[in-house]
């Protein structure tokens, strides 16, 4: 199988839109649906079935998912052995969030340096360590809720990111005109959040709803941004959480409204995690950029969980 058709294929199960996945690979949706449709007739079988507001993975299509996923990691294993030592590889998670936004900036500042972007999305926390351990990675952004104490020896973690909170409300919804939300108003608005299935995310909105009282809604499948767009666009009632930094399209019929989440600022925290031994001059460029970034953003009126404490905010 094609490894740009498997990328493809991927991109579309996690966007559950043929159009938002070729926007983030840079091809044309006619190209996205051309590589999928290899894959389907190589294998004979249908990998996606059309919905309203975009595809869902089909039972084939969910029983190859996981494998894709090997594929991927393999094949950037095996092109990382035999990459120049130059290239530096940052995991980002995913590229709508705060890492990606803030490694962009930084590649901003230093265009000429090699840079390979990787987003283990999806990917547990341990498998994300170990990558960083066999020196397939050299970076990734974890918050480390549970893995914290139990870094691998050799790794140095230290906390950069603290991604503030805003509300994403439809129009229709009763906060769309507020300036900004206070954590008590938010306890009578109820979150929802589907397809949550990384133990650290979950955790965490599991502590910030038992802390505040909020009631947040992680069940049911996720059908990718664009879907939760649609549903928060005509509901008088759905709402979610996105992060400061994150990006998010919609087209303007959609009038949907980011509202800040104040007294206190949750944050989702995340750090760094890195190699002790790591050699590379670029790392630790990228390392002095973020402890720097972290001090200017730092501010006294968030909240984050008791665990995020436990680890210094410059530790290096």
């Amino acid at each position: 199988m094609d490894l740009d058709a498997i990328s493809t294929f991927v991109a579309v199960a996690e966007a559950g839109q043929f159009r938002a996945a070729a926007d983030d690979l840079g091809i044309t949706q006619q190209g996205a649906s051309r590589r999928v449709a290899n894959i389907e007739r190589e294998l004979g079988v249908r990998l996606f079935t059309r919905v309203a507001k975009g595809v869902r993975l089909t039972e084939s299509g969910q029983a190859l998912l996981p494998h894709a996923y090997e594929i991927l990691r393999v094949t950037e294993r095996a092109r990382a052995s035999v990459t120049s030592g130059r290239t530096l590889r940052i995991d980002v998670v995913g590229r709508r969030i705060a890492p990606s936004n803030i490694l962009r900036a930084f590649y901003e500042q230093h265009p000429g340096i090699k840079l390979d972007v990787v987003t283990l999305a999806n990917t547990g926390t341990g498998t994300a360590l170990t990558e960083i351990a066999d020196c397939n990675l050299d970076a990734t952004f974890r918050s480390l809720r549970a893995s914290a104490p139990t870094l691998p020896s050799g790794l140095r973690s230290s906390r950069v990111i603290d991604e503030r909170h805003e509300l994403l409300v439809g129009p229709g919804h009763p906060l769309a005109n507020a300036t900004s939300v206070t954590l008590r108003e938010l306890s009578h608005h109820p979150i929802w959040m589907p397809g949550l299935a990384d133990s650290e995310p979950i955790g965490y909105y599991e502590d910030l709803a038992q802390t505040f009282g909020l009631v947040i809604d992680s069940g049911g499948p996720s059908f990718g941004v664009e879907a939760l767009l649609t549903e928060l666009a005509s509901s008088p009632c759905l709402a979610t959480l996105v992060g400061e930094g994150s990006r998010y399209l919609w087209p303007e019929s959609y009038a949907l409204c980011r509202i800040p989440v104040v007294r206190p600022a949750p944050v989702y925290p995340l750090s760094v995690i890195w190699r002790a031994d790591n050699p590379h001059p670029v790392l630790a460029a990228f390392l002095d950029y973020l402890h720097a970034r972290y001090q200017r953003t730092a501010h006294d009126d968030v909240w984050a969980p008791d665990w995020a404490h436990h680890r210094s905010p410059t530790g290096r």
